[in-house]
């Protein structure tokens, strides 16, 4: 049974994130947890829980910069699990340091980014692409939303974020549109019934405009 919760206080910060720490390969390691509960959907490139659908925690968690698992699903599941992290969630995994994160809020709208700029570069490249897994995401950027959107709206946001992005990085001197593992996750709310369901997510729009200044200050913040 799907649970419906009342759009959330929008003064209140919705992406609370918890710090763990770990000690992984002799290394010291962090992680950033959102423990969202029920009543969210969310939207995400992440390597677990990645796609659409209900989701009840975000694990933003580092790893080491010569990270060689071919298990990133599994690692992540441990991980959320051993932090006690209930139902279906969403995992991501960076290199970049976990502690130097970005956070802004504008209007309602709320996002943090991690990132590391080492390895950037353009998306349009005439690099040849490759069928394996990519390595860990550097410029993770998670979002959130206090009110319900539809599916076509969520891909939007996820494509609003991604302009905000590259705003971010050429605004701080960057000359690229990112990293070529970066992971997007953006989370809105589960409709109640009778409420308005946003259709735009884009730049121009109410809760587009808002997520894409959040997610700018955001990672301009991280990097």
């Amino acid at each position: 049974m799907t649970a419906v919760l009342p759009p959330p206080d929008t003064a209140t910060p919705l992406l609370s994130m918890q710090q763990l720490g770990r000690v992984e390969g002799g290394e010291r390691l962090h992680a950033l947890l959102w423990r969202a509960g029920p009543g969210w959907r969310m939207i995400s490139s992440a390597v677990l829980g990645g796609g659409l659908g209900e989701r009840a925690w975000v694990l933003n968690a580092q790893v080491s910069h010569g990270y060689q698992r071919t298990d990133p699903d599994r690692h992540l599941a441990d991980l959320a699990a051993t932090a006690g992290a209930d139902g279906a969630g969403v995992g991501l995994l960076t290199a970049a340091d976990i502690t130097a994160r970005g956070q802004a809020a504008d209007g309602g709208a709320h996002a943090v980014a991690t990132a590391g700029v080492t390895v950037r570069g353009w998306a349009a490249s005439p690099a040849e692409g490759t069928a394996y897994p990519a390595a860990p995401g550097t410029i993770n950027i998670i979002a959130a939303l206090p009110v319900a959107l539809s599916d076509a709206a969520l891909v939007n946001a996820v494509a609003t974020a991604t302009e905000a992005k590259v705003q971010a990085l050429l605004d701080a001197g960057y000359d690229c549109s990112g990293t070529p593992t970066d992971a997007v996750c953006i989370a809105a709310r589960v409709p109640s019934p009778g409420e308005e369901v946003h259709a735009f997510a884009g730049p121009r729009s109410l809760w587009g405009a808002r997520l894409a200044r959040a997610v700018h200050q955001a990672v301009h913040t991280a990097i």
